[in-house]
């Protein structure tokens, strides 16, 4: 479904210390939660865990399963590539991507792929390359960027494709676009780890 909108110990801790201070200055422009922006006046898309206002030259694309209702992936896509994004629940003031990031690695190569780690505007992300098959039996590789970002009792994942994975260092257009998501953490008593629950917008189920 297309969506479109009008408009050594001690060294470690230091580390992970200073991973999540650079991440917690790269929040306060973005990724927001939505306590930060609330009576600012932008229309956004309301997904429920996420909120997502009309960016200029991407569009908003909701992968939904037609027997359930259920949005299965939020994406914004442009012509050069695509971010998929999804927020959990975690906990207040941890750092869960350090966390789930060598799970990710290590799932990565165990499905023969490669994962090595970089540096970017959130701190650490993963470059990956995937194996994969097309639709024709031939096989090819798929390059992706995995970011973690950490908020307030969340954190956003996001998977770049096509030539934001494949030039990071040049693709700052991309990295703006996802610092414009909202998150909706909610009140209620998740899991660690858990998905937050995405809704279809009003205006969609009305179309349905």
């Amino acid at each position: 479904m297309k969506f479109r909108r009008k408009a050594g110990e001690a060294t470690d801790t230091a580390g992970e210390a200073a991973e999540v201070a650079a991440a917690a200055d790269a929040t306060a422009s973005g990724p927001f939660d939505v306590a930060q922006v609330e009576g600012d006046g932008i229309d956004r898309a309301d997904l429920g865990s996420v909120l997502v206002p009309a960016i200029a030259d991407r569009e908003l694309r909701l992968q939904v399963d037609e027997q359930s209702g259920q949005v299965r992936a939020v994406m914004l896509a442009g012509s050069d590539g695509a971010c998929e994004f999804q927020a959990f629940a975690a906990p207040r003031h941890g750092d869960l991507w350090s966390t789930v990031r060598p799970q990710i690695a290590e799932d990565m190569v165990r499905r023969g792929g490669q994962a090595t780690e970089r540096e970017g505007r959130w701190g650490t992300e993963l470059v990956c390359q995937m194996p994969v098959k097309r639709p024709d039996g031939t096989e090819t590789t798929q390059p992706s960027r995995i970011i973690g970002i950490n908020g307030d009792r969340w954190m956003l994942r996001a998977s770049l494709l096509g030539r934001p994975a494949l030039d990071p260092d040049n693709t700052s257009e991309w990295e703006d676009a996802l610092a414009q998501v909202v998150v909706r953490r909610g009140e209620q008593a998740m899991p660690v780890g858990e998905p937050l629950p995405v809704r279809l917008p009003e205006d969609a189920r009305r179309v349905r």
